[in-house]
């Protein structure tokens, strides 16, 4: 298992070849990597995210290894970006190695609703009209209870 905070920017696709690496015990990879997005009506010029180190990680630490207990998984990643992001950016990273797709499936979609709802992060988006803090979103919470 491995959980990255960190403010440079990481290669997905390295990290995707790193994490299968000699892991032919394992049928399945799966990854997802969020990018800052920007709408039409926003004009984010940027995002800037703030975290509190080593409370951040231990919070991630703690719900990948509850993804490894709930799913049978050969490896779990976590990256997650603070500091100022542009539109376009990789933000985060999840990926999960299993023996077979659902597990990991099941396990990355896990760790990407709680990174969304409950890592101790927090967002602020800035655009031409200026500043302001991201507030939880109704569907990221609604996510969360399937599990």
């Amino acid at each position: 298992m491995r959980v990255v905070v960190q403010e440079a920017p990481f290669g997905a696709g390295e990290e995707a070849e790193r994490l299968a690496a000699g892991r032919a015990d394992m049928g399945a990879v799966v990854t997802f990597c969020g990018l800052v997005r920007d709408t039409p009506d926003a004009d984010l010029r940027y995002m800037e995210i703030e975290h509190y180190p080593g409370m951040t990680a231990r919070a991630i630490e703690a719900i990948a290894a509850e993804a490894a207990a709930r799913w049978s998984l050969g490896d779990v990643l976590v990256i997650h970006r603070h500091g100022r992001l542009a539109p376009g950016e990789a933000i985060m990273m999840v990926g999960t190695v299993a023996p077979h797709r659902a597990d990991a499936f099941a396990a990355a979609e896990f760790l990407m609703d709680y990174l969304k709802s409950r890592a101790p992060f927090w967002k602020k988006e800035v655009t031409a009209r200026g500043a302001a803090w991201v507030e939880a979103a109704e569907a990221d919470e609604d996510a969360l209870t399937r599990w």
